[in-house]
C-alpha cells in the first residue's frame, strides 16, 4: 500500500551558521505534505488499519479518529483523504485557527473539547465507545503506538541513503525535541534497525514548561503532570510513553531541558536563516544550532563529525504568530 508522506531532504547547514562545534545536518521534516514527521507514523498505522478491517470484513466502513494539538490531527486528516476514508478531529481549546483551517482542508471534521490533550482525547474515547458495529474505528494516538514509532523511524533509514559512507561513520548524534516521545521513540527505532547508527546517541530536548520526560525519569515511572502551560503547544502533553522510558533505559540518550523562549528563538532563527515557518516543538531542536550550541557537548564532538537535528517542522505558526515570538523574545 502507497504511503502519504514523502522523502525529504538532509541538508548540510553547518556554513550558515556561526562557529557551530561540527558539521550539522537538518532532516527537513516540515516538508512533509501534512506540515510534519508525524504523516510518516500516522500513515503507517492508518495504511495497516485499513488493511487489517479489510482482512476481517470487507463491508466494515473505516472511519478515522484523532486527537491532537494540531499536528498529528493534521496527519491523521491528510493520510485518511490520502486513503479517502473519514476522520475525525477533536482538538483541545488552545488550538491555533490557522490549523483548524487547515484539517478542515482535508475534508476532516473538526471537534473542539477540553483544555488540553488529554480531555480531548478522553472525549474522542467515549465518540469512539459509542459507534455500532458498521464502522471499524482507527484510532489514532499522537505519539503512542508502536506503528507509529515504525514509520516515524523510515527518517532514519531515508538519511542513511543519504548520507555517503564515509560520513555515515562521522555521525555522533542525533537531536530530537520530546513531548509525549512518538518523535524520540521514532529516532530510537529507526536508528536500531539501521546497524551502521545503532550506537549513535540521541540528545532529546523538551522545554522546563513541559518536562514530562524528565520527570519520568526521576520518578522511575511515568507520571501525569497536574498542568502543561508551554509556548511548544505539541510538546505540552502531560504525560510520556512508557516505551519511551524503556527506550531511555536501552539507548544512550541525554534529556535536557530548554526554556520556551530557546525554542522560540529557534522558531525565529529558523525563519531568518532559512525562510522556513516552523512550530516552536521545532525550535526547540534547531535552537542547538544557533543560540543553543553549548547543548552539543554532550556528544563531544571535534569540527568534523556530524551530527542530525530532525527539524519536525509543524503547522501551527503563521507571520502574525511569528512577530509575536519576536516580540516575547526581546
Amino acid at each position: 500500500m502507497s504511503q502519504p508522506s514523502i522523502n525529504t531532504t538532509l541538508i548540510e547547514v553547518t556554513d550558515k551558521l556561526t562557529t557551530p562545534p561540527c558539521r550539522i545536518f537538518f532532516k527537513n521534516e516540515y516538508e512533509q505534505p501534512s506540515g510534519s514527521f508525524k504523516l510518516r507514523g500516522m500513515g503507517h498505522l492508518i495504511s495497516t488499519s485499513i488493511i487489517t478491517a479489510k482482512q476481517l470484513d470487507e463491508k466494515k466502513n473505516v472511519k478515522v479518529f484523532s486527537s491532537s494539538g494540531g499536528n498529528a490531527g493534521l496527519a491523521a486528516a491528510y493520510s485518511a483523504k490520502y486513503y479517502n476514508v473519514p476522520c475525525i478531529v477533536v482538538l483541545p481549546e488552545t488550538s491555533k485557527i490557522n490549523v483548524i483551517e487547515k484539517l478542515q482542508s482535508f475534508d476532516a471534521k473538526v471537534i473542539i473539547h477540553g483544555k488540553h490533550w488529554g480531555e480531548a482525547d478522553s472525549y474522542l474515547k467515549n465518540m469512539i465507545n459509542e459507534l455500532d458495529d458498521s464502522i471499524y474505528p482507527v484510532y489514532c494516538h499522537p505519539f503512542d503506538n508502536e506503528l507509529l514509532w515504525q514509520g516515524h523511524g523510515n527518517f532514519i533509514d531515508e538519511l542513511t541513503q543519504q548520507l555517503s559512507p564515509s560520513d555515515l561513520k562521522k555521525v555522533k548524534g542525533v537531536v530530537c525535541s520530546v513531548g509525549g516521545g512518538g518523535l524520540y521513540n521514532g529516532v530510537v527505532e529507526g536508528l536500531n534497525r539501521n546497524p551502521r547508527l545503532s550506537n549513535v546517541p540521541i540528545l532529546a530536548i523538551e522545554t522546563k514548561q513541559a518536562p514530562t520526560f524528565n520527570e519520568a525519569i526521576k520518578q522511575g515511572k511515568v507520571i501525569h503532570l497536574q498542568q502543561v502551560n508551554t509556548l511548544a503547544t505539541s510538546l505540552a502533553s502531560p504525560y510520556i510513553s512508557e516505551k519511551s522510558l524503556t527506550n531511555y533505559s536501552k539507548h544512550k540518550t541525554n534529556v535536557v531541558e530548554i526554556d520556551d523562549l530557546d525554542a522560540i528563538k529557534g522558531v525565529i532563527d529558523m525563519y531568518d536563516t532559512f525562510e522556513k515557518m516552523v512550530e516552536p516543538a521545532c525550535g526547540a531542536s534547531v535552537c542547538v544550532a544557533f543560540n543553543r550550541q553549548d547543548l552539543l557537548e554532550v556528544f563531544d564532538v571535534k569540527n568534523d563529525d556530524i551530527v542530525i537535528v530532525i527539524a519536525c517542522g509543524g503547522s501551527g505558526v503563521t507571520k502574525e504568530i511569528l512577530q509575536q515570538y519576536r516580540d516575547l523574545a526581546n
